[in-house]
């Protein structure tokens, strides 16, 4: 478990966090979303211990000697040295094993091939970020800290990327805490949700439900959208098997069920949230 209670700092006379509290429990993803400058990173560093607070505490429970890892923007590798190698020396530094069968339990851990010998330079974006995930994961630490884990990856390597997240997250009971500026890739894996604006939290609670809060358009894939008799009384867009329509999650049953009475084949609705409402609408 590790908290962050009326954490505050200023550089320059400038408040970067004001009076911020944050919370995640062992097993438990939590997202902290906010614009490029909200304070994202600063808050993250200050769990981390690299950053001091002007004001307020950092609380973690932790079972193990090593209480918090973290990956802070991007992974800070030695680009020449293979994967093993990066292990060996951030290890050492720590004071921990160093032999090649521990240190290839944390390349299985996270997914990387035990058969790579050149330099991390040559490796995906993905790889390195997976990498760094396990020189963070090097002590068993009880919480782990991912800045902005997804920036650079593909779309198969984000969805990879949070499937091992969801994966360690569960096998090992850490408390996750991840940042983002898109709404998505939180969205996929927290089950608690920190919106964070100009050093300010506006927003917190559950993913879900403050989705539900911001969202006022879906998008809706069928066949035979076209046959559709009851689409005129909604502000809406067709294309195709694909529908953009402006609605309020409470109406969203009734119209599925109303397409469904139609004839018309539904094979998804996808909640498309509103940014603007999610930063304009913050609540204490």
């Amino acid at each position: 478990m590790i908290s962050g209670i009326n954490i505050s700092k200023q550089y320059l006379g400038i408040k970067v966090l004001n009076d911020v509290s944050i919370h995640c429990q062992s097993g438990q993803i939590c997202g902290l979303l906010g614009a490029n400058g909200a304070g994202k990173t600063t808050l993250f560093k200050i769990l981390l211990g690299l950053v001091t607070p002007d004001s307020g505490n950092i609380i973690v429970e932790a079972a193990s000697k090593k209480r918090i890892g973290g990956i802070i923007e991007k992974p800070a590798l030695y680009e020449y040295l293979s994967a093993l190698d990066n292990l060996r020396i951030f290890a050492s530094i720590q004071q921990l094993p160093t032999n090649r069968t521990t240190l290839e339990k944390y390349l299985l851990r996270v997914g990387l091939p035990l058969n790579r010998k050149d330099p991390v330079a040559n490796f995906s974006m993905g790889m390195k970020q997976r990498l760094g995930i396990a020189i963070a994961l090097l002590n068993n630490p009880s919480c782990l800290i991912l800045d902005e884990p997804f920036t650079g990856l593909d779309p198969m390597g984000v969805v990879s990327l949070r499937s091992l997240i969801r994966q360690l997250t569960q096998e090992f009971q850490l408390a996750v805490f991840l940042s983002s500026h898109i709404l998505e890739d939180l969205n996929q894996l927290c089950s608690r949700l920190y919106v964070l604006q100009n050093g300010k939290l506006i927003r917190q609670g559950n993913t879900q439900a403050i989705m539900l809060e911001c969202t006022q358009q879906y998008i809706i894939t069928a066949k035979n959208l076209r046959q559709s008799n009851m689409l005129h009384q909604w502000e809406h867009q067709l294309q195709g098997d694909t529908l953009k329509i402006h609605i309020q999650p409470t109406q969203v049953p009734d119209f599925l069920s109303a397409l469904a009475l139609e004839k018309i084949e539904i094979t998804s609705c996808i909640p498309q949230p509103d940014l603007l409402l999610l930063f304009e609408g913050g609540k204490e």
